[in-house]
């Protein structure tokens, strides 16, 4: 018979009493960031501040104290994205080192855009004209993709993802490389052909629209991974259709791809900061409308080889998150640019109107899916609508409405 009052049995009875510990939210764990670092990411934040160290070095005389600290800036947010997602890590030094390989090439020379390297891969042109081309690629896997393979490779481990889609992944990626590595290449050649007005590359709806392919290309690498979403690409890459064949007419229908000095309205470092975060935020938003398209067909046809509705959903919900969240940061940037250059914050300057429709109108899709629990088919429909806002927003309001915004129009 065991003694009630030895120390193990005291103990036992000590432990059968004590209140039952829930275990806690993962949001409320101790995060110990730090330690999930590896070395590989260490080193990858030595070599992006190298970077941004060699640029300061080189260039000193192309930069104000303004923008060395958007240099700084984006190199500290280089750093994050690659620890954030680890594909990044190839990714950004891969374009950079073909980026500084364009400009060895052309030796400060635009003439020397004949090399035949320059000519078939790293000028601005040839690598934006590949970009062109791995996008319908990439659309075509994933729609043979999406007709082949059997239902189970959706929820495997990623080597049991169909083939044919695998091929798509890879050529997103080579596509969202190519297109970066044209955007740096670029802004090198603006100093080649305007020594004294050289510029980012986002003075025009050209540049922008390659920079929001590149972007929207990432977010849904992202997102397939995360949400194992393969089947998803047709739907997102035929967004990129569209924005191909925008930018394919655009040049040949208004020469657009060549590069034109910088006109005063933009000559500010504030540009730099407030077309890249305007940009994720429309990447977003286009996401998450062909995301709703997707879980529309879901919910109507539960039999078709796609991810689960509400996974669908919960995609199409971040992605509308993270781009709301960008898209206020550029609306704040943007009047701060206005007050600098117009002496005025706002100026209910049509694109300005329709900027706070955009934002309205994710601000209560957002509202009413975490407040009050809405779900399925309504947000579905009301991402689809929201496209078409941000569409006009983007593109419609510089062809029809004019304003002080008239610099981006057609």
């Amino acid at each position: 018979m065991t003694n009630p009052n030895t120390p193990d049995a005291l103990s036992q009875k000590q432990a059968a009493s004590a209140p039952h510990r829930l275990p806690q939210h993962e949001l409320l764990q101790e995060q110990r960031f730090w330690k999930l670092l590896s070395v590989a990411d260490w080193l990858f934040a030595a070599l992006m501040m190298a970077i941004a160290a060699a640029v300061q070095i080189l260039l000193p005389h192309r930069m104000d104290i303004y923008e060395v600290c958007i240099l700084w800036l984006s190199a500290a947010a280089a750093v994050w994205l690659g620890w954030f997602y680890k594909p990044l890590r190839l990714l950004m030094p891969l374009c950079i080192a073909l980026a500084y390989a364009a400009t060895v090439l052309y030796a400060g020379q635009m003439a020397n855009g004949e090399r035949f390297l320059l000519r078939y891969f790293l000028a601005s042109q040839s690598a934006i004209g590949w970009l062109c081309a791995l996008v319908p690629m990439a659309w075509l896997c994933y729609a043979l993709g999406l007709l082949g393979g059997n239902k189970q490779t959706e929820t495997d481990s990623t080597h049991a993802v169909p083939m044919l889609l695998r091929i798509a992944r890879y050529l997103a990626w080579a596509g969202a490389a190519i297109g970066l590595t044209g955007m740096l290449v670029r802004w090198h050649e603006s100093y080649l052909l305007t020594p004294g007005n050289g510029h980012i590359p986002l003075s025009n709806l050209y540049e922008v629209f390659i920079l929001f392919i590149v972007i929207t290309a990432l977010m849904f690498l992202y997102y397939e991974g995360k949400f194992r979403l393969h089947r998803l690409g047709v739907f997102v890459y035929t967004l990129q259709l569209i924005l191909v064949g925008f930018v394919l007419w655009y040049t040949f229908s208004y020469n657009a791809q060549q590069i034109r000095p910088l006109i005063p309205a933009l000559q500010s470092w504030w540009m730099k900061l407030h077309v890249p975060a305007n940009f994720i935020g429309y990447g977003a938003f286009c996401l998450a409308a062909f995301l709703g398209v997707a879980e529309l067909m879901k919910l109507r046809r539960p039999s078709l080889r796609l991810p689960e509705a509400e996974v669908i959903e919960e995609a199409m919900y971040q992605a509308i998150a993270i781009g709301f969240l960008f898209f206020t940061v550029a609306t704040v940037l943007g009047a701060l640019w206005a007050a600098d250059a117009w002496g005025r914050y706002w100026s209910w300057d049509p694109k300005e109107n329709w900027a706070l429709v955009v934002w309205l109108n994710y601000a209560a899709w957002l509202h009413i899916r975490l407040v009050r629990g809405w779900g399925g088919k309504p947000l579905a429909w009301w991402a689809i609508i929201g496209f078409f806002i941000t569409a006009f927003a983007f593109v419609g309001v510089n062809m029809f409405l004019g304003g002080l915004h008239s610099y981006g129009g057609l």
